[in-house]
């Protein structure tokens, strides 16, 4: 969980004013009208588009249990690419940005591999391990307490915001090839939650193009990046670690759910016009959770010429979780916009998010540039099915497309959205190598009906047919995981021994 803004790296206060919150929210309502006008003058970067990566990861002792040292490993790792995430068992990598043209895919590939490659080492040295997986399958209820909280301020204080804002706690209900149902009295449930972040910088007339082709395909990218299966020793669904998410930062108590008052983890309502109605949206239906405001006066900033960080807007927007985000940012003294794609789970390996994340690029590039636009095609209720279909089933789903009806999932990327994808990725001028390399991945994936979620089930069914008891086989199967996981050989290539 991480807020845009820099004024979310630390929180230096331990309780907000009825002062604070009018001042913020006053801040948050200029910067929406400074981003107005910046729109309307085309003052963003976009010639050059960027990517960027986020990694998270959980951290394991030898014995597979959770390891409450993200202090120790982060010294001990000593890179400033990873950075600290909610729970103390888990880290976060940020890949610096680069173009995807001229092997951009092989070149995040080369650092996410040197960097983990480096750090595994160094954490073993203290008695760690790093996992990339969607949910750690050992974590247990008891892992998840506020004594599990990280040491920085600020997630220690966007609990206490939250469960303000809740007045109850927190009660987590999965349906799913089992059922779980449990009560917290902390978001730390969240932690378990650890995925891949792809950013996408376009230009503001691209944006919303961008934006609901992300939205349109996040069913078919949960069902084929699925690994997320075990939550706290249960089989639930195949990624099950969007429902926690939604559940875990849920703000609103009964009675406003029943009211129909929208979750801060959303997948939205609608197809948008431009960037402004997503920013729209977020500061006309969610109170500010952090009402942390700056000295910055935006408006004064961008009459001189300068450009405004708009911080309080760019805070508030990273407390509302979208499923694709909107980020405003500055890059030097150049500011752009992203998407920010937070539909993936983490893993199973480098070059399977290389993958997820090459198909991803490739086909909303595709579908933002088709002369009969997908979201025209469709209603956005058919896209939040789709999404609630990939989640439930993984590889296995059926979806809903236009001009083809109801189709599993495997079949139709092979047969109509493959294809796309490559297009998309020559548009990004990605080289022909490593387009055949990465999307072979994603179709051998759909051949094999096979990816993270649907390997850890049949592994834990293996061990438990054979005899082991469920917490033995959770640990076991972790543990053949992680030797697959660092041979870095595509998921569909791993058998059940």
């Amino acid at each position: 969980m991480r807020e845009d803004s820099p004024m979310g790296a630390e929180v230096d206060t331990t309780e907000f004013t009825r002062e604070d919150r009018k001042l913020h929210r006053d801040k948050v309502r200029k910067g929406l009208d400074v981003l107005a006008r910046m729109l309307s003058e085309s003052r963003f970067d976009f010639e050059r588009p960027m990517a960027g990566l986020e990694i998270e990861l959980n951290l394991v002792d030898m014995d597979c249990q959770p390891a409450m040292r993200n202090a120790e490993v982060l010294a001990a790792i000593a890179d400033p690419s990873f950075q600290t995430e909610l729970g103390r068992f888990n880290i976060e990598i940020n890949v610096a940005p680069r173009r995807l043209a001229e092997a951009g895919f092989t070149s995040f590939e080369q650092s996410v591999r040197k960097s983990l490659n480096d750090a595994d080492p160094r954490a073993k040295a203290i008695g760690a391990q790093l996992v990339i997986i969607g949910i750690l399958p050992t974590l247990m209820p008891h892992h998840v307490t506020l004594d599990s909280v990280s040491e920085n301020p600020r997630y220690s204080m966007l609990d206490q915001q939250i469960f303000a804002a809740r007045g109850e706690d927190l009660e987590i209900v999965i349906d799913g090839v089992e059922r779980l149902a449990m009560v917290s009295n902390t978001i730390m449930p969240e932690a378990a939650c650890t995925s891949t972040q792809v950013h996408l910088q376009v230009s503001p007339d691209d944006f919303a193009g961008y934006w609901n082709a992300a939205q349109a395909i996040a069913g078919v990218q949960v069902a084929l990046g699925a690994n997320s299966p075990f939550l706290f020793g249960k089989h639930l669904v195949a990624e099950s670690r969007i429902p926690l998410f939604e559940q875990s930062t849920d703000t609103r108590s009964e009675e406003l759910k029943a009211q129909g008052v929208r979750p801060r983890v959303w997948f939205g309502e609608r197809w948008i016009t431009s960037i402004f109605d997503l920013f729209e949206e977020n500061s006309r239906y969610f109170p500010a959770l952090l009402p942390i405001s700056s000295d910055e006066d935006p408006v004064a900033v961008l009459d001189s010429g300068g450009v405004p960080q708009l911080d309080e807007l760019r805070l508030h927007n990273g407390t509302v979780y979208r499923w694709n985000r909107p980020v405003y940012d500055v890059s030097g003294d150049s500011p752009h916009l992203r998407v920010e794609n937070r539909v993936l789970p983490a893993g199973p390996t480098v070059v399977d998010t290389m993958a997820n994340a090459a198909f991803f690029a490739g086909l909303v590039r595709a579908l933002a540039s088709d002369e009969r636009p997908i979201w025209t095609q469709m209603s956005f209720q058919a896209a939040e099915e789709n999404f609630v279909s990939g989640i439930r089933s993984g590889i296995n789903a059926e979806v809903y497309w236009p001009q083809v009806g109801q189709v599993r999932v495997a079949e139709l990327v092979v047969r109509k959205l493959l294809p796309l994808a490559a297009e998309g990725l020559r548009k990004w001028e990605v080289d022909e190598a490593e387009i055949g390399r990465l999307l072979d991945i994603i179709e051998h994936r759909c051949l094999r009906t096979a990816n993270g979620s649907t390997w850890q089930v049949a592994e834990l069914a293996r061990r438990e047919q054979a005899g082991e008891s469920r917490q033995d086989a959770i640990r076991g199967m972790l543990a053949s995981y992680l030797p697959l996981m660092h041979s870095n050989e595509p998921v569909h290539t791993w058998e059940v021994r």
